[in-house]
């Protein structure tokens, strides 16, 4: 949820973001706001409240981020975003920063980075008088020859005051004397002294002057500074130097080394002697000028003495007085224009940088910063980009500033980083660049659901397992990262109401594994499916779902169960066989059934005790009991098969059950009760052992026996045809050893009407006529209460 409202924030703080831009580039264009301070104040001095001409409240500024920018490498502002204040970051020496340059202004911007907007501004640095007029030569010598009449006027060496206006150099004084007086001429340099001749020298009586040349400002006190002017009358001399040119003009590239010869200037005097001789010196030159350049006094050669910087000083006007041996001068100006080189490579500040930003945005502003080139001309111009293959582009902005702007959604599964590099190229040769590097980071998004390793998981689970058994495990991953990639795994309810899912398994939230929370039964439950949720932490959360199918594997826990003959306590069943039977004939039929399915469910059977070995034998695989070879008048009457049934299963399980046979001469032989039956009853009843006595030893009541036999075998016929005695089945056994889903094995050749008769006596069990099958699915038989009846899948008809 808060990542969600954050990136709703963030798309309406880029489209107020967008409008200031655009704002901010118009008003670049208008007038900027002007201020000014004196200068030497001290750092931290306030300079002005910006909050008026912002248009902002001071809680507004440190929310829209904003911040003084100025030209150059120092930060000579500071501006407080608790007050609004503008405030000096250092002490501003006028002079340092402009030298003689009036007004000096110091343009500087601010800028409000969220939105963005820019105000030009200008900072006007006052001058205050802090310093004093200063003669470069502490004597000045003049050498004025005799001959010299009244009114001429002698160029003197003017003082330097860095300071402007009000405060530089305004006027001069000399020391009372009786032969010259001051005459100040203004000029476009300032106010240049000049002395006058008022009366005639005379080297006889006066060979030299010295006076005091006093240099006063304009300021509040005045600020003043002297020199010695030591005038050396000379004899007559009646030329001066004279210049071939007044003017000269060269241009020298910033790379000249030191040494190198800029120019060379001429004069000639028409005297001859020492009043011919001519020396070449610098006049009204700065202290910056004699550093920089120096000339030969014989020659009038003029060399480098430091390296020339175009960005620092573009020209130099050098005045040049050539004197003769008379004390006669005259001069010219030589103006040298210094030639820019490619020698500086362009520069790139940084003014804002956002190195996270989320992904599926679109044009993101990235970064904000300037591009400047202290050369000029081509030199100067400069081309800014960045690689080709990257989602961004540059847009220019107002003074040489730059936006780095997204030009269309990132997407972090595809790309999580990206490395830029911003080439600023200037058009100068050689051409000279600037590489800035920036690493961005996409943050993420939750906009990957879960992605299951498969739509449908099928475990296998055996039956009879042990509770909380891990039975298998989900896998799901998502392509988000942090909280957004963190997958937890639930159940889904399921579609079956009656599927009891909480009570079967549960799933371990962390890694999706699967547990059996009770014992399965194969026979009971076979298999079931329900669905599993994968949902990541992301906000808002996301989600999928896969199916798991869960099959019961049988387990041999079911022995088989004998059908026929029947096991419910009753008497056992007697099988009569005629003594006339061939070799395979069927005397009858073991049924049983097994629980269980596949081959825990094939069933075998086996005889392992009989009273006649050799007689009998069981078919193994549908439990059909046949004579094995032709009765003869030696054989038993009575015997007794025991008969082994087995299922396929590992451990094999199996059951017993015990077949007794009569053989008979026909079938209407008289019943014999067997054995046991017989000392059952005379146990139970004296009286009945005194009549098998009686019977055994009269012979005269065999016939009767017969007879009653012959009778009771009608009786129970009678009543078997009614209905009440005898069912039959519907459907035939199951196959040759095949499963037939817990309903036992038998044979489809063979389908009989099955009858057991019911009372205190013995039961049979009388094959009596094969019946045409027919197939129920899944047909099992079941005996209940003596009837043998079949059943669906183990369910009653």
């Amino acid at each position: 949820m808060e990542a969600g409202e954050g990136k709703e924030r963030f798309l309406k703080q880029r489209q107020v973001l967008i409008f200031f831009v655009l704002l901010g580039i118009a008003q670049a264009a208008s007038e900027p706001r002007r201020y000014s301070v004196a200068e030497e104040m001290e750092s931290g001095s306030f300079v002005a409240n910006l909050l008026k001409d912002l248009g902002l409240e001071v809680n507004e500024l440190a929310a829209r981020g904003a911040r003084v920018i100025s030209k150059g490498k120092k930060t000579r502002l500071h501006f407080d975003r608790q007050t609004g204040d503008l405030l000096l970051n250092e002490k501003l020496d006028r002079e340092e920063l402009c030298g003689l340059a009036e007004p000096c202004v110091l343009p500087f911007q601010v800028l409000l980075e969220n939105p963005l907007q820019f105000f030009q501004a200008e900072l006007r640095i006052r001058d205050i008088n802090d310093h004093s007029p200063v003669f470069l030569d502490k004597e000045i010598i003049l050498k004025i020859s005799e001959s010299i009449t009244p009114g001429t006027t002698f160029l003197i060496e003017r003082a330097q005051d860095l300071d402007v206006g009000s405060n530089s150099l305004q006027s001069y004084t000399v020391s009372p004397n009786s032969h010259f007086h001051l005459k100040l001429q203004d000029s476009p340099d300032g106010v240049l002294p000049q002395l006058v001749l008022d009366k005639a020298l005379d080297r006889e009586q006066q060979a030299e002057i010295r006076l005091t040349l006093t240099a006063l400002d304009g300021g509040t006190p005045p600020r003043t500074g002297t020199a010695l002017v030591h005038i050396e009358v000379l004899d007559i001399n009646d030329n001066a130097p004279e210049f071939a040119k007044r003017f000269y003009e060269v241009q020298v590239l910033e790379n000249s080394p030191i040494g190198f010869l800029v120019a060379i200037v001429s004069a000639s005097d028409l005297d001859v002697g020492t009043y011919g001789e001519i020396s070449y010196v610098f006049s009204q030159a700065s202290e910056e000028i004699r550093k920089t350049f120096q000339i030969n006094a014989k020659s009038g050669e003029l060399f480098l003495t430091q390296k020339l910087d175009f960005e620092s000083t573009q020209t130099y006007t050098l005045n040049i007085q050539a004197t003769d041996g008379g004390g006669l001068s005259g001069s010219c100006v030589v103006f040298v224009q210094v030639m820019d080189l490619n020698d500086n490579p362009p520069e790139l500040t940084m003014s804002t940088f956002i190195d996270h930003i989320p992904e599926n945005l679109q044009e993101t502003i990235i970064a904000v910063f300037r591009v400047s080139d202290p050369d000029s001309g081509d030199n100067g111009r400069m081309v800014c980009s960045i690689q080709d293959d990257l989602p961004f582009f540059l847009k220019p902005s107002v003074e040489n500033f730059y936006t780095l702007v997204t030009n269309t959604a990132l997407d972090r599964e595809t790309r999580a980083e990206y490395n830029i590099t911003i080439t600023v190229t200037d058009l100068g040769t050689p051409r000279l660049k600037t590489q800035h590097h920036l690493t961005v980071t996409v943050s993420d998004v939750n906009d990957n659901a879960p992605a299951f390793s498969q739509s449908a998981y099928t475990l296998r689970v055996r039956e009879n397992n042990s509770p909380a058994l891990h039975i298998g495990s989900v896998s799901a991953t998502d392509r988000d990262s942090g909280a957004n990639a963190q997958v937890t795994y639930s159940l889904l309810p399921p579609h079956d109401p009656q599927l009891p899912l909480a009570s079967l398994v549960s799933i371990n939230a962390a890694n999706g594994q699967l547990f059996a929370l009770r014992s399965l039964d194969f026979e009971a439950l076979r298999a079931f499916e329900f669905r599993v949720g994968a949902a990541d932490r992301g906000s808002p959360a996301l989600s999928s779902q896969a199916l798991v199918r869960v099959l019961v594997v049988d387990d041999n826990d079911n022995s088989p169960f004998v059908l026929y003959p029947p096991q419910n306590g009753s008497a056992p069943c007697t099988e009569l066989v005629p003594r006339a039977a061939e070799a395979g004939y069927l005397v009858t039929k073991v049924v049983a059934v097994d629980g269980d399915s596949g081959q825990n469910a094939w069933l075998s059977y086996q005889l392992l005790r009989a009273t006649e070995p050799g007689l009998f034998g069981v078919w193994a695989h549908n439990g059909e009991v046949r004579t094995a070879r032709p009765l003869s008048e030696r054989d038993a009457v009575q015997h007794r098969l025991l008969v082994l049934v087995k299922d396929n299963g590992e451990p094999p399980l199996s059951a017993s059950v015990t077949l007794h046979v009569l053989l008979v001469d026909g079938f209407s032989q008289p019943y014999l009760p067997l054995p046991d039956a017989a000392a059952a009853e005379a146990r139970a009843d004296p009286l009945t052992v005194y009549l098998v006595v009686a019977l055994a030893s009269v012979s005269s009541l065999f016939l009767l026996s017969v007879l009653g036999f012959v009778a009771v075998r009608l009786g129970r016929r009678s009543r078997a045809a009614s209905g009440g005695g005898c069912s039959v089945p519907e459907g035939p056994f199951a196959g040759h050893l095949v499963d037939v889903s817990g309903a036992g094995t038998l044979s489809h050749s063979y389908q009989y009407d099955v009858c057991l008769t019911e009372g205190p006596g013995s039961n049979e069990f009388k094959f009596l006529k094969p019946i045409i099958p027919k197939f129920p699915p899944h047909g099992a038989v079941e005996v209940i209460e003596g009837k043998a009846t079949f059943r669906n899948s183990f369910g009653f008809n």
